[in-house]
């Protein structure tokens, strides 16, 4: 079906209206514009101020004989007829009155005036009101018009072939689809059209793409706009701009609205000091109404996308207004490879190129990632007229969407070469033996992006659940780099200022949050690290009293005391080893997980076993193995973002 996008018709009978009605202004007022400053006179009353000296000037025409005379002291404008008098020029001459002659317009040219006041009326009148209307309402005059784009569905390509990663998520859109192409199967058991459908996730997982996808599918009107377009300077433009969404939409029907960030307009009310933006909140009450209010909305179906669901208004969120709420994941590692052949499709890639081993290496990468890496890919192999995208350029690309590009332009002292190293080799040797820490990739002491240098883990598979052994250990690991530097060179610096940062987060959600902490047992409190509505968390009564916050504080900083000295016992345990590897990456700058095993005298396939026979040291275990009576006390892991999956950004500056 083609959506019918017609265009406003004025009607005819408003533009004759205003037509006759600035006709006759003009001519009233060219007719009686001066009536009251100019004062007509008689012939003989224009003689008799000859005689008496009060004429100060005289213009005569063909037909009329204007001037100005004193009146009481005052100046006044007169005028009179025209009448055969010979005598008249004489007459003014002994009266010493200035006077002058002029020849009256022409008929032809006022009535061109006339006219040409008219065309320039009608003109500005069509540039005002005409015009605005024919160009999609882009002007100041038509603000209160919505500014949602409508897809014609003849020409749109994107289908569920685009969209990968999320199965689940495109298996609840399958019965949206079936319903706007075919109602009359559901409505004859009864079901409903859903009103509304939440999309949420974290950024660039595909909640937009999955939209154009199910309008795509469903060949059906599809109207995209911004939840921040609805809100302008003037007050109603926002309620405004969604009932005229709405109308659009019923007249395209069977259609589809996207609002994009709709926690833009769509925020819990009254969460402010004051009451809130009471803008944005006519526009959410609009939105309701349209939702679930006097009118149903046949065929129309209202998608939202947002990445902070738990801030919307729970109006909203309930069913009636939006019936379903669909989670769009960050994809898992099948995911990552169907998503990476999607993107790879427009590359040309390299024979020897793997997409299911680009997949294990990028863990909690999203699809806009992905597809930033493939991009990235693609300019790096350009960039050296190779013929096709390699794997080391995929591998560089990877680094760069990590952790940002090299920049080996950067002048570091030997000095300070030589700390960075040891801080990442103090990294470095933790991790890789530590019984619960990510295997290590590799190991850099080049600059990239805001980091000297870093220590890339990478897990081998994708996690949900994180024990507490595991945390203790990436604490002891974070710690890492601190403890070389104070070990090696008896003085820290300020390159630790993030890996002290994120230990005391870690330490603190084990403490306060995971009930991880054997002294304060299994409880959860609110702590200041949660984010806040400015006015309604003002307010919220304080759920934590001054001991128990004294307490907390205690717990973290054992916790990072005592992973901190663990870290220092490595360390001095295996400080001819950290010394090869620092000579190594002073020569090298780079170090892969095969030196790094050959250094610690550990086989490829032994990593996170005991030590070699011929091994004088132990190696001992970072942390202790996890108790049996904690074993359950785990936590749903959220996907690291890409920087996390860095060991260590060694930012060189204080926090």
């Amino acid at each position: 079906m083609k959506p019918r996008n017609k265009v406003p018709q004025i009607p005819f009978k408003q533009v004759v209206m205003w037509i006759v009605s600035f006709i006759i202004l003009v001519v009233l007022f060219s007719k009686f514009a001066d009536t009251g400053k100019v004062k007509n006179i008689d012939y003989s009353a224009f003689k008799a101020k000859i005689a008496s000296g009060d004429l100060l000037d005289v213009t005569i025409t063909p037909e009329l004989i204007t001037g100005v005379y004193k009146d009481d002291g005052k100046e006044q404008k007169f005028s009179t007829v025209k009448i055969e008098d010979s005598a008249l020029v004489s007459e003014l001459m002994a009266a010493k009155v200035p006077f002058k002659a002029e020849q009256d317009k022409s008929w032809i040219f006022n009535v061109l005036f006339n006219i040409g006041l008219v065309l320039l009326f009608v003109f500005a009148w069509w540039f005002l009101f005409i015009r605005p209307q024919r160009n999609d309402g882009k002007s100041a005059l038509n603000f209160a018009r919505s500014k949602a784009k409508l897809q014609d569905p003849t020409k749109q390509t994107v289908t569920f072939k685009d969209v990968a990663g999320c199965d689940e998520a495109k298996e609840e859109m399958q019965d949206i689809i079936k319903f706007l192409k075919s109602p009359a199967e559901f409505k004859k058991l009864g079901a409903k059209l859903p009103k509304g459908v939440l999309l949420y996730g974290a950024p660039g997982t595909g909640k937009t793409l999955l939209a154009k996808a199910v309008a795509g599918e469903a060949k059906v009107s599809f109207f995209s706009a911004s939840a921040s377009e609805f809100v302008e300077m003037f007050v109603g433009v926002g309620a405004a701009r969604v009932r005229d969404l709405f109308a659009n939409a019923k007249k395209n029907a069977p259609a589809i609205i996207f609002i994009d960030e709709l926690d833009a307009v769509g925020r819990r009310r009254f969460a402010g000091i004051g009451g809130g933006h009471d803008e944005r909140e006519q526009t959410l009450n609009q939105l309701l109404i349209e939702l679930d209010g006097f009118e149903s909305q046949s065929g129309i179906i209202l998608m939202g996308s947002t990445n902070r669901p738990d801030v919307l208004d729970p109006a909203l969120t309930r069913p009636g207004r939006f019936d379903r709420h669909i989670n769009v994941p960050s994809p898992d590692m099948k995911g990552r490879e169907e998503i990476l052949k999607v993107h790879a499709k427009k590359v040309k890639m390299a024979k020897e190129v793997d997409l299911s081993v680009i997949a294990k290496s990028t863990p909690g990468f999203v699809g806009a990632d992905l597809a930033n890496v493939i991009n990235e890919a693609a300019i790096l192999a350009a960039r050296q007229d190779k013929p096709a995208v390699t794997n080391a350029d995929i591998e560089e690309a990877v680094e760069r969407v990590m952790a940002g590009p090299q920049r080996k332009s950067r002048v570091i002292s030997d000095k300070e070469k030589r700390i960075i190293a040891a801080h990442e080799s103090g990294h470095t040797i933790i991790a890789k033996l530590s019984k619960n820490g990510d295997p290590v990739h590799k190991v850099s002491i080049i600059p990239r992006g805001p980091a000297l240098g870093y220590t890339m883990q990478l897990p081998l598979e994708d996690k949900y659940l994180t024990s507490k052994s595991e945390i203790l250990d990436k604490l002891v690991i974070l710690l890492g780099g601190r403890a070389a530097e104070e070990i090696l060179f008896e003085e820290i610096t300020t390159g630790a200022s993030d890996d002290l940062s994120r230990a005391t987060a870690y330490a603190r959600k084990m403490v306060a949050q995971l009930g991880m902490s054997d002294r304060l047992g299994p409880i959860s409190v609110h702590t200041e690290e949660d984010e806040v509505f400015l006015g309604r968390d003002i307010s919220r009564h304080k759920n934590i009293s001054e001991d128990l916050a004294r307490a907390i504080d205690e717990e973290v900083s054992k916790l990072i005391r005592d992973s901190y000295q663990k870290a220092k016992d490595v360390i001095k345990d295996h400080l001819k080893e950290m010394h090869t590897l620092i000579d190594r990456l002073l020569e090298k700058e780079v170090v892969d997980a095969k030196e790094i095993d050959e250094i610690l005298g550990l086989k490829p396939a032994e990593v996170k076993e005991e030590k070699k026979e011929e091994k004088k040291e132990e190696i001992k275990p970072v942390a202790e193995p996890i108790k049996e009576e904690t074993k359950k006390q785990v936590k749903p892991k959220k996907e690291d973002k890409p920087a996390e999956q860095i060991g260590d950004l060694f930012g060189g500056q204080d926090a």
